[in-house]
């Protein structure tokens, strides 16, 4: 319940509007202690000698509060005139850029329009929501008001869902993904008029928006210029054993020769390809954030209309053609009616019930996929009887940092240890056996040199970032880890030695090369983690998903990690394209 001193209730009855804090509980809740009103005010409500003018003063003016988000503490100033929030400001913070300038726009404005930091989090940035909830409870209590102890669960007041009207569009598209994104870029470059988005976190862009590469590509400005010779021949040759279908293998290998044309002509520059078919927008920038930025920008400049916030539950079907998807929002349940509907809602790596069912063992790791990636269709296509494959085939990544689940660097130049300064794996081991070899320690830290930190964009990016502790000395290192110190220093001098003679260690691994004489050096706390689920619906060569009998859903598409793909970012993309060149197709009767 929110309270005031007594001292500015006559301000009270200006602007401040009483919002109600709700009652669901979500994991992980950490929580602000709930402030409690200080001596001087007490004494000024309790003997109401404060002059009007001063409590007039204190109702505005720019205050300043803290809270502590994903990446560290946050903080606002809060602009109030007359007991008003007017503005937002968050003057510093440590959040990810990818997350942050999404999630910013709609925390600050949902506060705004409640006046009071109880409000839903924006989902896909929960921490960087609290953290700015949190900042302006405190900003307010200087101003004088304050609020009811701000958690993760603080949510706005509790909303009837109804049953709302009918929606009519060409096509929808479930997902706004790097697929979904893609799809509808292409359905309108191809001339429909009404393509309609819904995603049902609250901002846009899926995992793709945190991709370091964007892989597979070919024939781009980059790759020329790297005096890389690169074809579709090749490229079918390199992928023949991937799993796919000739006619899609056929239609994926043109599909990557043009995307870096395409997504150059709304400004998107990959620059660096850094060998093969590895790009990045520079040295230092990763490709995700340029590309879904730009995805973004460009579907909102073509008129896609985009609905966040909003969950496609199932399909609609008038006898065997789909002819739209059942939805819903916090407010309300409805049917968008549409010509064509593309499935594009990712995969289930963040789902353990369904890793359990279909990959079982998977479901004990960690995931550096994002929350949306829940597997939701995956019960809409099994009652309907469509063909699931290759369900579990699961692409683990050795090493996520802990807590930021960010990708990093584990080739050349990484060793693993324990919390007794010792080695216990084979740093190239992967898959589920190096992940669950992690989780048997009582903690795992990747140390390296600053080698490692000048050779990999990731590693060099989380250094900046503060994500990797440094020290001068082994020694040193081994004080700031908390580890054995002897056992550290002994371990890391017999993986040089090995690393110098050439020579297999214990655990099958012969070193890349040594670490540097000299320091500085670093590490990092990390295990392995499910990055995507490979399996899923079975699609053909024009992103027609499949019945369990190889025959077309009429009227139905998909694209990205919700089907079965060999391939993983840009192949999303890719068939998102083609998924919207051909239902448009389909729609306009070519």
């Amino acid at each position: 319940m929110r309270k005031r001193v007594l001292a500015l209730c006559v301000t009270a009855a200006v602007g401040m509007t009483a919002c109600s804090s709700g009652g669901e509980t979500q994991p992980a809740a950490e929580t602000v202690q709930e402030s409690q009103t200080t001596a001087e005010q007490t004494t000024a409500a309790e003997t109401e000698t404060e002059p009007e003018s001063s409590a007039e003063e204190a109702a505005s003016g720019t205050f300043e509060g803290a809270g502590n988000g994903f990446g560290g503490e946050l903080q606002v100033k809060v602009t109030v005139t007359d007991g008003k929030m007017e503005d937002i400001e968050v003057v510093s913070h440590h959040e990810s850029s990818v997350v942050f300038n999404r999630a910013l726009p709609i925390i600050t404005e949902r506060i705004l329009e409640a006046q009071s930091p109880e409000v839903d989090s924006v989902t896909g940035a929960t921490f960087t929501s609290y953290a700015v909830k949190a900042a302006v409870a405190e900003a307010m209590k200087e101003q004088g008001t304050e609020f009811g102890e701000i958690t993760f669960a603080t949510q706005g007041p509790a909303v009837e869902q109804v049953q709302g009207e009918d929606v009519h569009t060409q096509l929808v598209i479930v997902g706004g993904g790097p697929a979904g994104l893609g799809a509808a870029i292409t359905a309108k470059e191809n001339g429909l008029e009404d393509v309609l988005v819904v995603e049902k976190l609250d901002i846009l862009s899926g995992n793709g928006k945190f991709d370091l590469n964007f892989y597979d590509v070919f024939n781009s400005e980059a790759q020329k210029a790297n005096g890389v010779e690169d074809s579709v021949e090749k490229f079918i040759e390199d992928m023949k054993d991937a799993g796919n279908t000739p006619e899609r293998l056929q239609v994926w290998a043109e599909g990557e020769s043009v995307i870096d044309a395409w997504l150059r002509s709304f400004g998107v520059e990959l620059n660096h390809n850094y060998g093969g078919r590895n790009h990045m927008k520079d040295k230092d920038n990763y490709a995700g954030e340029a590309i879904q930025d730009g995805m973004e920008a460009q579907a909102k400049k073509l008129g896609v209309e985009i609905r966040t916030g909003t969950k496609g539950t199932d399909l609609i079907f008038d006898g065997d053609k789909v002819v739209g998807v059942t939805v819903e929002s916090k407010a309300e349940k409805y049917n968008i009616m549409a010509d064509a509907v593309i499935i594009a809602t990712g995969g289930f790596s963040y789902n353990k019930d369904l890793l359990a069912k279909y990959a079982p063992g998977y479901e004990v790791l960690n995931t550096s996929n994002q929350m949306g990636a829940t597997g939701d269709f995956v019960p809409v296509f099994e009652k309907y009887g469509f063909k699931l494959e290759h369900m579990d085939t699961i692409r683990v990544i050795p090493t996520i940092l802990i807590p930021s689940r960010d990708l990093t660097n584990s080739g050349a130049g990484s060793v693993y240890v324990n919390g007794n300064g010792e080695r216990f794996v084979n740093e190239r081991l992967g898959g589920l056996e190096m992940g669950t070899a992690i989780l048997d320690q009582d903690v795992t830290w990747m140390v390296v040199d600053t080698k490692k930190v000048e050779d990999n964009a990731n590693v060099r990016k989380q250094v900046k970032g503060g994500k990797f502790i440094e020290a001068a000395t082994w020694e040193e290192l081994a004080d700031m880890m908390g580890v054995n110190k002897e056992n550290f220093v002994k371990t890391i001098e017999a993986y040089n030695k090995n690393a110098e003679d050439g020579a297999e260690d214990e655990f099958g691994h012969t070193p890349e090369r040594a670490l540097l004489p000299e320091g500085p050096y670093y590490a990092s706390k990390i295990e392995s983690a499910v990055h995507m689920t490979k399996g899923g619906v079975s699609a053909n060569e024009h992103a027609q998903i499949l019945r369990e009998d190889g025959s077309a859903v009429d009227g139905l598409y998909g694209a990205g990690e919700v089907t079965w793909q060999s391939g993983g970012y840009s192949q999303s993309v890719v068939f998102g394209r083609i998924s919207g060149q051909e239902a448009a197709a389909y729609i306009q009767g070519n």
